[in-house]
């Protein structure tokens, strides 16, 4: 019998991952502007207006759907195990070539939007970006828990703009999981990431019962 894949909360609409990238694309553009653009201010009013729109629309409840007292005036849990980047732009996009129980692989584009100093990614975004991939790894094989320590080393800077490689070592021992990853320029390591968690399988997360989207 093949195994299901676990679900950790309901799947983006494709509308909010076309958004994402698109509120991605227009912060850069903000943030290389040197003057005031007329686009900008008919942009702010028109952000007004769908802002009204999609409050209408919204739960009432902002915290999320979960568990046995959830209603659904309460917001819809998105899933937040894989690519996080994809549907929001606060988060960085990244694309896995290898994904295995021990071992996995990708690459990752850092936008002008996650840049601290000039022309290199924050390192608050880079413990993020480690969080997030060393987290996917042990999702996908249903070996997720409790974080219990995330330590970033910073060995070179990090340029934005720039096609960067990562890999993952994963190891699990009586329920404990490190994962060490790196994050490269051509084969020049930039920085890594020690990732220790408690190990324990979906249906043991407190927080497992995820809400389902409303019917309308």
């Amino acid at each position: 019998m093949a195994t299901q894949t676990p679900s950790y909360g309901e799947q983006p609409l494709a509308q909010t991952v076309a958004a994402a990238g698109a509120i991605r694309r227009l912060s850069g553009l903000l943030l290389s502007l040197e003057h005031e653009h007329p686009t900008v201010d008919a942009m702010l009013e028109q952000i007004g207006v769908w802002e009204r729109e999609l409050a209408a629309a919204a739960p009432t409840d902002p915290s999320p759907r979960i568990g046995p007292g959830a209603n659904e005036s309460q917001r819809v849990y998105l899933d937040h195990a894989f690519d996080i980047g994809a549907y929001n732009p606060a988060f960085p996009e990244y694309t896995f070539d290898e994904l295995g129980e021990e071992s996995a692989s990708g690459r990752v584009t850092f936008p002008v939007l996650f840049e601290g100093p000039p022309g290199l990614v924050n390192g608050g975004y880079l413990a993020v970006f480690f969080d997030c991939v060393t987290q996917h790894q042990s999702c996908a094989i249903g070996r997720t828990g409790k974080t219990r320590a995330l330590t970033v080393t910073f060995r070179r800077p990090t340029p934005i703009l720039t096609e960067l490689r990562f890999d993952v070592h994963r190891a699990e021992v009586d329920g404990r999981v490190t994962s060490t990853a790196r994050l490269l320029l051509g084969d020049e390591v930039l920085c890594t990431g020690e990732f220790s968690t408690k190990a324990s399988s979906p249906d043991k997360l407190s927080v497992f019962e995820f809400g389902r989207r409303r019917a309308t």
